[in-house]
């Protein structure tokens, strides 16, 4: 306790602290920590898994090539005693498999610093499949190309792949999220004036060979190779017969075609090189965002291991969640007494100005509009006023550039007579509205459930946001798994009876267990992470952490256009 007071007494702005009241002795406490403690434990083990990549063997063979693994590479092109904040591990977790899998999609997206200055990223995994394309290959590099085009932030490549994984070609090649978007980015980004830096440290053929040359500068390795077809190919195509370094190795392309910059000895020199290089690029406006000295909270982080419950039926304040998160754990909330079952207001978060629309898990009491009968809200329930309010709260700080943080427990709107009559759809719409409108950063935390229609009035993926977080308790699903498992049941029952099957009380159980577990399975953050819903999973005591790294990165990006939301429902 005398340290949370001499932390007030060290405030460096005038601000509200949140008086949070948590007995880390409950058993509710103990319970809670235990449970996320369990899930974070499965998380970090699976990383690590992931972290392998092709394995030792794999791994093994690529040192024998004179050549670092790619998480070898980008740990040395960090500034030392740094780390790399990696985006996107899970994406094809469980995917794959009938082709042995694809870890991390043969590619490692990482935010980190070079001289200094913040950089993206895209580094092949040579260990997986000679870093082949898989389809979720190409979404994830073009996942990162985005969040750099959106927060105008500078991008290094280290290319070491063998071009599309051919068997599922048909999935790589032609769409607007696949293979071409990557090329598409390359040029948008150099147009936006975006520094991009290419560094060829293995293979680099076929298509996938215009994605360096489309860069600022263009690095190759002694041994690597940049062609658009080997000498297998073109001996089959044209007759011509070729060695790989005539055909497209460093010297040929330092020397010949004039298309390599810089040719490096090894990967450490092309690393020392990439890291001079990056040292002398320019500083460009940043965005318009208030940001002041940061301040740490009042409350220890890792209480959010006992004060959050994953069970839908326990309650907590989310209140205590910001408290352990927000600078100096201050928190000026808006319309306090108004639709308390999202809760809006002020604060900073690494010393950034933030806006937090935040979903309340804790029934409210309140009066009935109209007739002023008490009755009961139910926590991560949006109501009539809940929306009203969010909707008022967000345009306020698209108005004033403040950077928007939602945090999600929602299971949707309301429903029934009462909430018809009072316009929820009106009051949704007008959310969903300004969220979709809005220009300031708008950054997800998915906490417990992410359901239905509430999912998106709380800024879900398809409403732009520029990076989405989940802790491992996040359920991401049209709707919660109680209801969508006795909603399906029911329907494959009536199917069923209808293709003249009986089924006993014994067969409708084990149907009632399968498609629960099926339905869990898909709202399990690391399915959304596979499917780069979700940018990364992360535990609840680094929430700070993450929101600080990505607040910085958007802070990379000084253009914001016009706030203006067309016709709003009333």
């Amino acid at each position: 306790m005398a340290t949370r007071t001499k932390a007030r007494e060290l405030r460096v702005a005038p601000g509200t602290v949140i008086d949070s009241r948590v007995d880390p002795n409950s058993a509710a406490f103990e319970r809670n920590r235990r449970d996320m403690t369990s899930r974070l434990v499965e998380i970090k083990n699976e990383e690590k898994k992931i972290k392998q990549g092709g394995g030792a063997k794999a791994i093994e063979g690529q040192h024998q090539k004179g050549r670092l693994t790619a998480r070898e590479r980008i740990a040395r092109l960090i500034d030392p005693e740094s780390d790399f904040f990696e985006l996107g591990i899970y994406a094809a977790y469980e995917m794959y498999e009938d082709w042995g899998g694809a870890p991390a999609a043969s590619v490692v997206t990482a935010l980190g610093h070079v001289t200094g200055r913040r950089v993206m990223i895209i580094a092949n995994d040579a260990t997986v499949k000679a870093g082949a394309f898989f389809p979720m290959t190409a979404k994830k590099v073009i996942r990162a190309q985005n969040i750099a085009i959106e927060n105008h932030i500078p991008t290094i490549y280290l290319v070491d792949s063998g071009g599309v994984f051919l068997p599922l070609q048909d999935e790589v090649f032609p769409d607007t999220d696949d293979f071409g978007r990557v090329f598409r980015n390359n040029a948008v980004m150099s147009a936006l004036g975006v520094p991009q830096i290419a560094a060829i440290m293995g293979l680099c053929v076929a298509g996938g060979a215009y994605l360096p040359v489309m860069c600022d500068h263009v690095l190759m390795t002694e041994g690597s190779g940049l062609f658009l077809a080997g000498p297998a190919l073109v001996q089959a195509a044209i007759g011509q017969q070729a060695s790989a370094e005539e055909l497209g190795g460093a010297r040929m392309h330092a020397q010949i075609s004039g298309t390599a910059d810089f040719r490096e000895p090894n990967d450490e020199a092309c690393i020392e090189r990439i890291r001079a290089l990056v040292d002398k690029i320019g500083h460009r406006p940043r965005a318009p965002f208030d940001h002041r000295p940061a301040e740490r909270p009042v409350y220890p982080a890792e209480e959010i291991y006992g004060i959050f419950s994953a069970d839908p039926s326990k309650q907590y304040d989310i209140r205590d969640i910001l408290a352990r998160i927000v600078d100096g754990s201050q928190f000026e909330e808006y319309r306090a007494e108004f639709g308390q079952t999202v809760v809006c207001g002020y604060a900073r978060i690494g010393g950034w100005a933030v806006g937090i629309v935040a979903n309340q898990k804790r029934h409210v009491t309140v009066a009935a509009p109209g007739t002023g009968e008490r009755r009961v809200e139910f926590g991560s329930v949006i109501y009539t006023e809940s929306a009203d309010k969010a909707a008022r709260f967000i345009s306020d700080c698209n108005q004033n550039l403040v950077p928007l943080i939602f945090f999600h427990d929602v299971n949707g709107f309301m429903v029934g007579r009462e909430a018809e009559w009072s316009g929820i759809i009106a009051a949704g719409a007008k959310m969903v509205n300004v969220v979709a409108n809005s220009v300031v950063p708008k950054i997800v935390l998915i906490c417990g459930g992410s359901f239905g229609a509430g999912h998106y009035a709380m800024c879900g993926k398809a409403y732009d946001p520029r990076f989405v977080f989940a802790w491992p308790t996040a359920r991401y699903a049209v709707m919660s798994g109680d209801s969508a498992a006795g909603t399906l049941v029911e329907l494959r029952i009536r199917q069923l009876e209808r293709e003249g099957k009986k089924l006993s009380d014994a067969d409708k159980k084990e149907l009632q267990r399968s498609i629960r577990a099926s339905y869990e399975h898909q709202t399990d953050p690391r399915y959304a992470a596979a499917r780069l819903w979700v940018d990364a999973i992360i535990d609840p005591a680094h929430t700070r952490e993450a929101l600080i790294e990505a607040l910085e990165s958007t802070a990379l990006n000084p253009e914001i256009r016009e706030f203006k939301t067309g016709v709003l429902q009333t």
